[in-house]
């Protein structure tokens, strides 16, 4: 009997939502095709390959090349994720009659887009905090594939660091954990699973300590601005931003810019507020810091509570898992849903709820 379909143990077909609905799209790039079309041209013609030595390549040879073309262009641009046109996994934990296997953190990292999520930057903070948390526990647990995808998504993040000045200590916290995690597993490469040489890892380790020193010796470009700026803000919209703020060290960077904004962000409210935002009422009862006046310093009290308690953690935007199919995705890329109403089977998923995921 003839084969005429894909093997039903396969996951099926790839699919791409568009505005006239779902449609099958194929496994490769257009960059890639239009590769291939161009070799495929070539295919009878005379190619000089020294001073006056002609070779001629035969059909044959030009599908070997283009064979041989698509290995490599899948092995060498692991960052680019090109082999990867949907922006959502399917999480399973266990083997079916349609599944084998499971599903990994490794896996998951490679097919998600994070490559293109850190140029959003609704999206850059939650994909440096999951990069970070993987960097603690879970950098081992990667495949080979997934470590160098997770380092190529490094080097960019660093990069659009050093261009934009975004963010930056916040990636210094990522590459100062990054780095004690890569000390403690050159060093006792014996006891750890490692994949690849040992050579390799002390190159990235290295790589991570150049990096460092860039971020430490970065220096902010002043704006020149002849227009409105913040300064010239009147002092209850000044407030009202320093009220937005989820995070104490943001308040205090804020607040080193003109002394009516250290004034401002000295506010006992203002802390008070976000002590209440991130930490129980109990919590303060076993942690409380009187200052000299009597009052509590809720200051002091923040920063206190937050070597004991973690923070409430806000992103513009997360990762989204869909309960009825199991899919985890980005919400504004969506996934084919057979849910009579999507909507009611979305979970935001934090960067630790992500990792815990696929723990078995």
């Amino acid at each position: 009997m003839p084969f005429l379909g894909q093997d039903w143990r396969s996951p099926g077909w790839r699919w791409v939502k568009t505005e006239d609905g779902w449609k099958r799209c194929e496994p490769f790039s257009p960059a890639l095709e239009d590769g291939n079309n161009q070799l495929n041209e070539v295919s009878h013609t005379v190619i000089i390959t020294g001073d006056d030595e002609n070779e001629v390549y035969n059909t044959e040879d030009c599908e070997f090349a283009a064979k041989k073309r698509k290995k490599d262009h899948f092995r060498n641009n692991t960052d680019s994720q090109c082999f990867y046109r949907e922006k959502w996994i399917y999480v399973h934990k266990e083997s079916t009659k349609e599944r084998h296997g499971y599903c990994t953190l490794g896996e998951a990292f490679n097919r998600l887009d994070f490559s293109s999520a850190i140029q959003d930057i609704r999206r850059f903070n939650y994909v440096v905090k999951l990069l970070q948390l993987i960097a603690k526990s879970q950098l081992t647990s990667l495949s080979g594939a997934a470590q160098k995808n997770y380092f190529n998504i490094l080097d960019k993040i660093v990069q659009k660091v050093m261009e934009d000045q975004y963010n930056p200590r916040l990636i210094k916290d990522l590459l100062q954990d990054l780095s004690s995690t890569l000390c403690i597993l050159i060093r006792g490469v014996g006891k750890s699973v490692l994949v690849g040489n040992i050579n390799i890892w002390i190159c990235r380790l290295e790589t991570i300590l150049l990096w460092q020193q860039q971020l430490k010796n970065l220096q902010m470009n002043k704006q020149v601005n002849n227009g409105l700026t913040l300064s010239d803000l009147p002092l209850h919209m000044l407030n009202n931003i320093l009220y937005r703020f989820s995070d104490g060290w943001d308040i205090i960077t804020l607040g080193q810019v003109t002394p009516t904004l250290y004034m401002l962000s000295e506010d006992r409210q203002l802390w008070k507020k976000l002590c209440q935002y991130h930490f129980a009422e109990k919590q303060f009862c076993r942690h409380l810091i009187p200052s000299e006046k009597g009052h509590i310093d809720w200051k002091l009290m923040y920063f206190a509570l937050q070597k004991y308690y973690p923070i409430k953690e806000q992103y513009g935007d997360t990762l989204h898992f869909c309960r009825h199919c199991s899919i985890l995705f980005w919400k504004d890329t969506g996934h084919p849903c057979t849910a009579s109403d999507p909507n009611t089977c979305l979970m935001p998923v934090s960067p630790q709820h992500f990792i815990d995921l696929f723990k078995f």
